[in-house]
């Protein structure tokens, strides 16, 4: 196998050849959009998500937090190499990172407020201070932050922004609603609106999830979350569809993560949004309690999201799950199985969106211990190896809780500070990343290979795979005229179109892009159509020429003033 100095190599030149490269220094303001990357933005088609071209793809991916909680940055950074766990991640086969932020922390970034504090070790981390050496002064958190976006693309890793929380707090997360007294329906939404603009040429962000866990019972009415058709403020989901149409205003590619809530009355023995939920101890309860926060989602069969703007292929639904060592639900009984959890919990709150086709769903958190000392009568893994089989089974997509090793309910998938990986806990998850049958993991990219140990989206629907890869400075000539084979038209060149037929779009792009990649060998007259700069060679230069035509951004090729 080659090393994986050559394999990220080889993933930079992807990237080069299919993409404007940005710059190794990120401005320190939210005044310059990143440049341009448009190939990669997922939508959802009968009831699946896919890629531009309709393949079906499997976000398959980890959480890790710092950046809402206080940090400025993801924890762990005060004392390991923030580049080289992002790189670990990637070669570990997540292709999808879901960060927790706050509306507080956007709207710093977005007015360009100074930073309350930033946790970072830059003797271990001289890439993020100010003058690159070790011990420098710390960058501003929206430049680190922008590192982080930078070395996710070059690692093949796809990013979704998730709002857990309006204001910055290690237990932020534990506020209901998507709002405070500090911060407003009206923040959120100006910081989701500015953070899908800022984002909008780039697709290395694909989802955001709007709120964390929507929360709360009747007994602290009003500061609950509900699902109806109301606009009442602590009404989710008419804050959802506001939500989602902010995002999606500003940026209509973006995949829109909604939650649940936690609770849902029972109307159908006479109860509503106002019936008393205070006497635990008398059954039946008013509400459907059997979810964990952000996890009850029958108010979609009542009242599905709709009010979401012009583009209502973005909408994803995202449930949390978790085991016996975060919470002692009731259906966690001696003996549960995954046909159990099914009846008791899982199809009622969230699986009956998938098994009647109604959406796709992400599993935006899942995880926790798995060793004897905490889990010691074996329900946790129990739990886990049920939920995971059931999203290998029906490819639900997802994101691990978490990478952190100080997630102190659930543990982390690394621990000794960030050093050293849980090999136990990740050989229970890795089963559940997306692989080809030859165990590599596949990336959400069309260009580049999540890790040293994947390969690329387009890779893995070409079906071709090589282990030659040309070098960063390599060409190829393009043939002469005798050179060419019956697949030569001697009528009208159409200059870029690689896959010959009679249009540029980005298909010609990934087409040209096998080919310097040593995947697909072209021939004839989509050779000769290649050389859009007219040099006598075809390389990244070409294909770079040819996404800034298919994505309107020039209008003509040199080789068509020369010809």
């Amino acid at each position: 196998m080659r090393s994986q100095f050559f394999r990220r190599a080889a993933a930079i030149l992807a990237a080069g050849a299919m993409l404007m490269q940005v710059s190794a220094s990120v401005p320190g303001t939210a005044e310059t959009a990143p440049d341009t990357y448009h190939d990669d933005w997922l939508h959802v088609e009968n009831a699946q998500i896919v890629d531009m071209y309709g393949n079906p793809v499997w976000m398959t991916g980890c959480n890790w937090f710092g950046y809402n909680v206080g940090s400025q940055v993801f924890d762990g950074v005060w004392s390991q190499n923030m580049h080289s766990m992002l790189n670990q991640i990637a070669d570990h086969g997540f292709n999808l990172l879901r960060v927790p932020m706050s509306t507080e922390l956007l709207l710093q970034w977005k007015n360009h407020d100074p930073d309350p504090m930033v946790k970072v070790n830059t003797y271990a981390n001289p890439e993020l201070s100010v003058d690159g050496t070790e011990g420098g002064e710390v960058m501003y958190s929206f430049d680190i932050w922008n590192k982080a976006v930078e070395w996710c693309r070059e690692n093949g890793i796809k990013i979704m922004i998730d709002i857990h929380s309006a204001e910055t707090a290690s237990a932020g997360h534990q506020v209901a609603l998507w709002y405070t007294d500090k911060f407003s329906t009206e923040d959120w939404l100006e910081a989701l609106e500015w953070v899908a603009d800022y984002y909008k040429d780039d697709d290395t962000i694909v989802a955001i999830d709007l709120k964390n866990e929507p929360h709360g019972t009747a007994d602290v009415a009003p500061d609950f979350a509900k699902w109806d058709d109301s606009t009442d403020p602590n009404n989710w989901k008419y804050a959802a569809e506001r939500g989602a149409a902010a995002v999606l205003g500003a940026n209509p590619n973006l995949l829109v993560m909604v939650e649940g809530v936690e609770v849902y009355p029972k109307f159908e023995d006479g109860n509503d949004w106002n019936s008393p939920n205070i006497d635990y101890a008398n059954y039946p309860y008013s509400y459907y309690h059997h979810t964990w926060w952000g996890g009850n989602f029958r108010g979609v069969k009542d009242h599905p999201l709709e009010n979401i703007g012009e583009n209502n292929s973005q909408l994803v639904y995202s449930p949390h799950d978790y085991g016996p060592l975060v919470y002692e639900q009731d259906w966690f009984y001696d003996g549960f199985t995954q046909e159990t959890l099914m009846e008791d919990v899982w199809y009622d709150n969230w699986f009956y969106l998938v098994d009647q086709h109604i959406a796709p769903l992400l599993m935006g958190e899942w995880g926790g211990f798995i060793d004897e000392e905490h889990d010691t009568d074996g329900k946790n893994v129990q739990w886990m190896t049920a939920l995971r089989d059931l999203m290998i089974e029906y490819h639900i997509n997802h994101t691990f809780w978490c990478f952190n090793e100080n997630s102190g309910d659930t543990g982390g998938l690394v621990y000794d500070n960030f050093s050293t990986w849980d090999e136990e806990k990740y050989a229970l998850v890795e089963p559940a990343l997306w692989q080809d049958e030859e165990g590599r993991f596949i990336s959400l990219d069309h260009s580049i290979p999540v890790g040293a140990n994947g390969i690329s989206l387009s890779e893995y629907y070409g079906g071709t795979h090589t282990e030659t890869q040309p070098s960063a400075t390599e060409t190829s000539p393009v043939p002469t005229e005798s050179e060419t084979d019956s697949e030569t038209d001697p009528g009208e060149i159409v200059w870029g179109d690689v896959n010959l037929d009679q249009q540029v779009t980005i298909s010609d792009v990934i087409r040209l892009n096998k080919m310097l990649l040593g995947g697909e060998m072209l021939e004839g007259k989509a050779l000769s159509q290649a050389d859009v700069d007219a040099d006598g060679m075809f390389s990244s230069t070409d294909s770079l020429l040819i996404l800034k035509y298919a994505i309107s951004l020039i209008d003509a090729f040199p080789a068509e003033e020369t010809s």
